[in-house]
């Protein structure tokens, strides 16, 4: 039996953690279904119950595995990714090459890890157009410090994505895309065209669809603390 995946998200326009498992599995051209549970509920605890039908951890996105060998349950975005790089060799989510493939791991897990203000700042909109808040310096520096990476590993690997063909490098930053486009950030020429390329992939144009129908049926603006 083929395996069966499920995916586990939260709601589409915020949930940016959602995102980067989604674009994955599509990359891998692999059949899916989907979960959405919609978060940010008046009752907390609704969303928190609902999603612990699913993840041991209370919190999205979650892939659910299905197969002879039994069932799988993975959380957490980057180990999604990882999963589905290791099960489908065939999408080459990293790059061939050795070093190449070390460096696109840091930046994944960089973005893993790092940019709070920038999360906290510009919190996932994916469906709408709003004006930048004032920046803290920490934000700007991170910001500073993505378009960097960014410009140094277009540069260095040419092709569209930043090590060539997509990865899962790009995967992990498919929420930045979307909240520079969503505030206006500035960018220089080369970012600016990767943003846009990141932006016509079909899995992005699918995300957005389902984001603006979310916003349409009157999701709330989510307004950060």
């Amino acid at each position: 039996m083929a395996a069966r995946y499920t995916l586990i998200l939260g709601t589409k326009n915020w949930s940016s953690w959602s995102l980067r498992p989604y674009v994955a599995m599509r990359a891998t051209g692999a059949p899916f279904e989907e979960v959405v549970i919609a978060l940010r509920r008046t009752q907390a605890s609704a969303t928190r119950q609902e999603i612990s039908k699913h993840s041991p951890t209370g919190r999205v996105p979650v892939l659910k595995i299905d197969e002879n060998g039994g069932p799988a349950t993975v959380w957490d975005s980057l180990a999604i990714c990882e999963t589905l790089a290791e099960r489908h060799p065939e999408a080459k989510l990293w790059p061939d090459e050795a070093g190449a493939r070390a460096q696109a791991r840091a930046y994944a897990a960089e973005m893993h890890s790092g940019f709070p203000d920038l999360r906290d700042q510009l919190t996932m909109e994916f469906a709408r157009t709003l004006p930048a808040p004032a920046l803290r310096d920490a934000t700007k520096e991170q910001i500073a410090r993505i378009i960097e990476a960014w410009t140094q590993a277009l540069s260095a690997h040419g092709g569209g994505f930043l090590f060539g063909r997509f990865c899962v490098a790009d995967c992990m930053y498919a929420p930045v895309v979307s909240r520079f486009l969503t505030y206006g950030v500035a960018l220089p020429p080369s970012a600016k065209a990767y943003c846009e390329r990141m932006m016509a992939l079909p899995a992005m144009q699918d995300w957005g669809r389902a984001a603006k129908a979310e916003v349409d049926a009157g999701l709330p603006r989510y307004l950060s603390a």
